[in-house]
């Protein structure tokens, strides 16, 4: 089936056929399960922010040189650099892995939902485990070595690996705990532009954890299977910022309705 035609169907309750849920759905939901919801059941989706040409630009030249080292399997520089005892990975489905509508995919038997994603890369280490990297890019004045304290925003990163380690274990693979972000980061304290931006990268690790993956489809589907959840909570806490935007610009806009109707009606009545 044509993934656009399957991806603009809604979930019907009750429905037998698998449903497909993205990495970003996932996170989608544990953001915000009314948005979830609106975008499953309704296809009412969130605004789009716009597209971050220059990040996906760096993540493409990452892979270019990674894919050179893969080929004659040899660590990459960086994999020397930063004492990481593996190479990149060789598979005959590493592309479909990287595809954006494909992925790494399986069937989750509990909720017959078919759960998908795209990865960045994967290396392997001598004891055959594989090892899942993902590419950041950004520009910032501040050293970046790690992703932060958890509880912030950052935490999305950390469970995007940990969605893709989950979907790589489910699909047979043996799958180190820790992954690693390759993080580019554009330097803004140069003399000026001229027409070159200078990155350092520094690759670091995170020990992630992928247990609350199958217990979140399970909430997911019960989710799909429901009402629309009365308040959408945001993932930091407090009442997610596009819902509350929604329901104020609905509010206002029918309270803005109700007084022009007051006004023409009074303006008639005094004619």
């Amino acid at each position: 089936m044509n993934y656009w035609t399957e991806r603009s169907k809604p979930f019907q309750p009750g429905q037998t056929e698998v449903f497909k849920v993205s990495r970003s759905k996932i996170e989608l939901f544990t953001q915000c399960s009314r948005c979830f919801w609106l975008d499953a059941r309704l296809k009412i989706k969130r605004p789009n922010g716009p597209p971050f040409r220059i990040n996906s630009a760096i993540d493409e030249l990452f892979k270019k040189e990674f894919d050179v080292h893969r080929k004659a399997g040899t660590p990459h520089p960086l994999q020397v650099k930063f004492k990481i005892d593996a190479i990149p990975y060789p598979h005959k489905d590493l592309d479909k892995w990287r595809a954006n509508f494909t992925g790494v995919a399986t069937v989750h038997d509990l909720t017959n939902l078919h759960v998908f994603g795209a990865v960045d890369d994967v290396w392997v280490n001598p004891a055959g485990e594989l090892i899942v990297v993902d590419y950041k890019a950004t520009a910032k004045s501040d050293e970046i070595t790690d992703l932060g304290p958890v509880g912030g925003w950052q935490d999305s990163y950390r469970r995007q690996m940990e969605v893709y380690q989950w979907l790589l274990r489910a699909n047979g693979h043996t799958v180190s705990d820790t992954g690693y972000f390759v993080y580019a980061n554009g330097d803004v304290n140069a003399d000026g532009f001229n027409d070159v931006v200078n990155f350092r990268t520094n690759v670091f690790p995170h020990i992630g954890t992928d247990k609350w993956v199958a217990k979140t489809l399970l909430k997911m589907k019960e989710c799909l299977e429901g009402d629309m959840p009365a308040v959408g909570m945001a993932a930091m806490g407090g009442e997610c910022d596009y819902c509350v935007y929604a329901r104020k610009r609905t509010e206002l806009t029918i309270e803005h309705l109700q007084k022009s109707k007051a006004l023409k009606t009074k303006g008639k009545a005094t004619v």
